[in-house]
């Protein structure tokens, strides 16, 4: 049987809450050399995940939905959604403002392959792994990396 979830996560989990502050959450990161991390409610719920590439993406141009005048209305040629993401991003000061909400997840039986398709096909740097509910490891991609050691 090949390598699984639970061979290769840090199970020393270092989490933020929406609430941390962007500085803090870029300290965190830097000084525990890693590129993203778990968001987690007062429950110890994941509520997301951070990670250094939404840091990153609060300093990028704002893209401007492509717009038509017609009488007295503005229509959005592209949805305003995106525009309303962006904003936040980039207007935000806590980790609830940039965090990825749409959290994968993997079980501790699932297998390294499995774990390293999710990761590359939904470009995923940070990965949840969950048992009954609760947090109980994070697979990051250096995880993969040293697994071709073992």
């Amino acid at each position: 049987m090949g390598l699984t979830a639970a061979d290769i996560m840090s199970t020393k989990v270092i989490t933020v809450g929406p609430d941390t502050g962007i500085r803090e959450l870029a300290e965190i990161l830097t000084l525990n050399k890693i590129s993203g991390a778990p968001v987690v409610n007062e429950d110890g719920q994941i509520v997301g995940v951070v990670s250094q590439s939404d840091l990153v993406a609060r300093n990028k141009k704002l893209h401007i939905p492509t717009a038509i005048t017609l009488f007295d209305w503005v229509i959005y040629l592209e949805g305003t959604e995106r525009l309303q993401a962006e904003i936040s991003k980039i207007a935000g000061t806590a980790v609830g403002d940039i965090m990825t909400r749409k959290v994968i997840t993997v079980q501790p039986e699932t297998p390294l392959e499995e774990v390293a398709t999710i990761m590359t096909e939904k470009n995923v740097h940070t990965l949840p792994v969950v048992k009954d509910g609760q947090l109980v490891g994070v697979i990051g991609k250096l995880d993969i990396v040293k697994s071709l050691l073992q």
